[in-house]
């Protein structure tokens, strides 16, 4: 039974692996780990990340199984988010707190034995260390193993979303073990060269991967590294991925607040709107697809438990990320999400790391301004959306925006109008095969109106 519950991406550590019981993920630690395991209690290296906030607490349970030393349950995450869904600066802040615990663990003569980008998620508006099976006993002279996992996961890909295009984050997702050094250092404009962290751990980096990858290492001696120096490795790579920043950006909808056409009044109507609708459900976890930066968001945020806020504009996201810290808001997570092509299931045998939309149960979802850019830029038929909408929740909020609309006669302007069913009836009837009317809001100072719709049984 364990097996056939056993999470399918957890299956590269012999050290243990995830499993989910009634809708409760455990995590088996296995006889082999039994050394580090204790190692990384006893040690107190375990009781510091907790009280930092950088590792999932977990407490040990009764629970026996074959081939078990330990069984513990961690602190229950409610929507788990990877890598090629976050902004730049979620995965820098996950690269820091990477570096940050393997030289927290290094002061417990611990160290990490690697350092995928996969062993952080996004929790209570922060970055969180999820593996517990990553820490080890440190050897002495013993380099760090996942130095090229962390370059490949985190440096690179952070360095070419900065110094090339954003556009390259998602990419993460062909390239689960991160992004191929020699492939980035190709890409990379050539005064890179001259950034000391990024021609050492990078460039230098992957011309060595490429000159040694054919050559025979039988009989080679291992590189002994002192602790001293692999402390000095960790805060130079510290200090170079501190030193990647993104250069001021601007895309068409990381402005929209700037750029709409409501007057004031109306816009702050319809927050209130919102939030007096989500005060009325009180969701536990609310979806807003195409949250831009997060405004309406946040007004779901006061009476939601979680609020996931996406939008498919990189920058975007990264301004909401920037709200989210500022502000040190726990129920908002911010994630780039192509509604028109979101995460999949991807990896070994299509199940290392399951699709969005397939990793939580939302119960409100809120889709404001959207359904304009889904129907004219992307030519989907209205009921298309309305049934995909009705699978995700049982609880819509809803803006339709008209061709009278401002938006929406800019998306019109340079082709042809073949869209003769989206008009309100049109609208109405397409939704109307899956959900019922709770009510219908116009929107002042435009010609906008939200509906609040139940899917029906």
């Amino acid at each position: 039974m364990i097996r056939k519950n056993r999470a399918l991406s957890s299956y590269k550590d012999p050290s243990g692996f995830v499993y989910r019981e009634n809708g409760v993920f455990y995590r088996l630690i296995s006889p082999l780990y039994k050394n580090h395991y204790d190692a990384f209690l006893k040690s107190g290296l375990y009781d510091e990340l907790v009280k930092r906030k950088w590792i999932l607490a977990h407490v040990e349970t009764n629970k026996k199984k074959d081939n078990s030393y330990k069984i513990i349950k961690p602190e229950q995450i409610l929507f788990m988010n990877y890598p090629y869904e976050w902004s730049f600066s979620q995965l820098k802040d996950a690269a820091l707190l990477t570096l940050d615990i393997c030289l927290a663990a290094l002061d417990h003569d611990m160290v990490l034995k690697d350092a995928s980008a996969y062993n952080v998620t996004y929790f209570k508006g922060k970055p969180i260390f999820i593996d517990t099976l990553s820490f080890e006993k440190y050897i002495d002279g013993k380099p760090w193993i996942a130095y090229g996992q962390f370059c490949r996961h985190f440096l690179a890909p952070l360095a070419i979303s900065a110094y090339k295009d954003l556009k390259f984050t998602p990419l993460l997702k062909q390239f689960l073990d991160g992004f191929p050094l020699d492939l980035v250092s190709n890409l990379l404009p050539k005064n890179t060269l001259f950034n000391m962290g990024l021609a050492m751990h990078l460039h230098a980096h992957a011309k060595a991967s490429v000159q040694l990858a054919d050559k025979k290492i039988a009989g080679a001696k291992e590189l002994k590294v002192a602790k001293f120096q692999l402390i000095g490795l960790l805060r130079g790579l510290k200090n170079t991925i501190s030193g990647i920043n993104l250069p001021k950006t601007k895309t068409q909808w990381g402005d929209y607040y700037n750029d709409h056409n409501y007057t004031d009044v109306g816009f702050q109507d319809k927050k209130k709107l919102i939030e007096t609708i989500i005060k009325k459900h009180k969701p536990n976890i609310t979806l807003d697809l195409g949250g831009n930066t997060g405004e309406f968001s946040r007004m779901a945020m006061k009476h939601s438990g979680l609020v996931i806020s996406t939008d498919v504009d990189p920058v975007a996201v990264e301004k909401n990320y920037q709200m989210v810290k500022h502000n040190n808001e726990a129920n908002l997570l911010p994630l780039c999400l192509d509604i028109t092509n979101p995460s999949g299931d991807i990896g070994f045998a299509l199940s290392e790391r399951s699709s969005f939309f397939s990793r939580g149960s939302f119960d409100c979802v809120l889709a404001l301004a959207l359904i304009h850019h889904l129907i004219i830029t992307y030519n989907l038929p209205l009921s298309l959306v309305a049934k995909f909408l009705s699978g995700i929740s049982p609880l819509l909020i809803i803006e339709f925006v008209p061709k009278e609309d401002s938006q929406v006669k800019r998306l019109l302007q340079n082709r042809e109008d073949i869209f003769a069913d989206y008009t309100t009836q049109g609208f109405e009837d397409a939704f109307g095969e899956y959900f019922s009317i709770v009510s219908s809001h116009p929107v002042q100072g435009s010609m906008r109106r939200v509906y609040v719709l139940k899917r029906k049984s």
